[in-house]
């Protein structure tokens, strides 16, 4: 082997040395740290109750709280609405918030996708045809045969670029976009669980509103009944003037109470419409009714350790941290020094037809290193600042946790509440209607005054739409929990909906295709960590 070979050996050792050691660097600042679970024990000072109160009323049954239960990723089917189902299916693909929510998932993915190229070199192709001339008096001309000046000069090269990553700056980078599309992951989830929550109650507030409207139409029928029956009477002289003035007051009065219904009613049925993405002249054709849902009585209570890996706004919260703290290792690595290797290698000719030969080849190879020594402070102070932007996460991911617990708490509370208000407005509902009863027989025989039947007919129709109110809250609250512990997201075994491309154009979407969702068969849906 000669000195030159041996030499040669020692450089390229040296080299592959040098590059290990920067691939092999670690990367500068925190390591993230998964936030420790919560130390509650539960949702309340005091033990939850196994169960609710109960009455006969329709969606009267207890509810049994189920601690550590497992929740459906679609929990909404445990109402037995085959319109709910139907109209959530519906609205899943066609909501353009959630759509929306998906596209900026794919926009962060590729950002990371992007960020990851800066882990390998830069290849540039250059082709730069010049035509130029140059005075004597300061360069010489060409070197050859023609002694031409001006002169045609040709360069084809290829340039490369390299910024070992010493410091970790770029893979703090990427961990910081990661986590960034991690976040985007569970702003999807929030926004399906926000979904289905909504079209749920809205289709539960629907059926009240229904069901107000039936007991009111119910209610104005027993007022006309006895409208003529005073009407009568009074035509037989058996009734007064002002006992048939009151009870057509009365009448009235019930009738006047039913547009404001029917106004929510219709609010209602457009917010379901929106909802389902579509517009007010295009209402869907499902209808609700109390009737036709039926009160889920096994209630899942998570525990609160699982509640945080479950809840989307705490694992949002939980990657902005991350972000942060991927941040703080950026600005320390920009305080650093940065090093880059270029080289580039070409031809330069003054003839085309003698570009691509030997003694037309230059070629050169260097390395750089920039240290910044004096910026005013700047490097420092956005360290610092990375820093206590990080502080500010931590405490934004605590309040989220605390939040989290108190929606819990606030849930399981309103639905021992709502039963024992549906017990109650069932009790009052038999006794006015009791009183009711009684007071239209002594009516019928002349035995009582109208105003003792008006409070009667009042009474019961407070009754009555205080039970329809109590059924319908109790169908929310319940809702209201299965959205307060996440939902069930973990156990659906794809994305939430189909990724779509909306032609603003045409007004058509479609869905989007494999190659421009680069990365998407990569994304595992059914997980706690997302990622790789």
């Amino acid at each position: 082997m000669s000195v030159h070979d041996h030499a040669s050996r020692r450089r390229r050792g040296a080299v592959a040395t040098l590059a290990a050691i920067l691939v092999s660097a670690c990367a500068v600042g925190p390591d993230f740290k998964v936030p420790a679970a919560p130390d509650a024990t539960g949702y309340a000072k005091g033990a939850l109750p196994p169960q609710t109160a109960s009455t006969d009323a329709a969606l009267g049954a207890a509810q049994r709280f189920r601690k550590g239960k497992d929740i459906s990723a679609a929990w909404w089917q445990l109402f037995h609405s085959h319109a709910l189902n139907s109209l959530i299916e519906k609205s899943l693909e066609a909501n353009p918030n959630l759509q929306s929510a998906l596209a900026a998932l794919r926009v962060a993915k590729l950002n990371v996708y992007a960020q990851e190229g800066h882990y390998f070199p830069t290849v540039q192709a250059n082709y730069n045809p010049t035509r130029q001339e140059t005075a004597a008096d300061i360069a010489p001309v060409l070197n050859n045969n023609f002694n031409e000046n001006p002169f045609n000069l040709f360069t084809a090269q290829v340039l490369v670029s390299y910024a070992p990553d010493v410091w970790g700056l770029n893979r703090r980078t990427v961990e910081s976009l990661q986590a960034q599309t991690d976040n985007q992951r569970f702003v999807v989830e929030a926004a399906w669980l926000t979904l289905t929550s909504n079209i749920v109650v809205a289709a539960i507030q629907e059926a009240s509103l229904r069901g107000q409207i039936e007991a009111t139409h119910r209610i104005i029928d027993i007022n006309k009944t006895m409208l003529d029956i005073i009407r009568k009477q009074f035509d037989t002289g058996y009734a007064n003037r002002s006992d048939l003035a009151v009870q057509e007051a009365a009448v009235a009065q019930v009738e006047a109470t039913l547009p404001p219904l029917q106004r929510q009613l219709a609010i209602q049925r457009d917010l379901l419409t929106a909802l389902a993405g579509r517009f007010p002249s295009d209402q869907p054709s499902e209808t609700f009714r109390l009737a036709d849902m039926k009160l889920p009585v096994n209630l899942p209570v998570s525990l609160p350790s699982k509640l945080v890996e479950q809840r989307p706004d705490i694992r949002q919260a939980e990657e902005s941290l991350h972000s942060a703290s991927a941040q703080v290792g950026v600005a320390i690595a920009n305080i650093l020094p940065n090093f880059t290797i270029t080289g580039n290698r070409g031809y330069m000719a003054t003839q085309m037809a003698n570009l691509i030969t030997s003694p037309n080849i230059f070629w050169t190879v260097a390395g750089n290193a920039t240290q910044t020594v004096f910026d005013g402070f700047t490097l420092i102070n956005q360290a610092r600042a990375a820093s206590a932007a990080y502080d500010q996460a931590a405490w934004s991911y605590r309040n989220t946790v605390v939040t989290a617990f108190q929606n819990v708490a606030d849930t399981l509370a309103a639905l021992e509440a709502d039963a024992a208000a549906l017990k109650a407005a069932r009790n009052f509902e038999r006794a006015s209607k009791i009183s009711l009863d009684l007071a239209q027989q002594q009516m019928q025989t002349g035995n009582a005054n109208v105003l003792l039947l008006l409070t009667a007919q009042q009474t019961y129709l407070q009754a009555v739409i205080q039970v329809v109110q109590a059924q319908a809250n109790r169908l929310s609250d319940t809702a209201a929990l299965f959205q307060a512990l996440g939902g069930g997201w973990w156990n659906r075994d794809r994305p939430p909906a189909t990724a779509q491309i909306f032609d603003v154009s045409t007004g058509r979407a479609e869905p989007v295709k494999k190659d421009e969702a680069k990365g998407w068969p990569e994304f595992r849906w059914v997980t706690h960590v997302w990622g790789d």
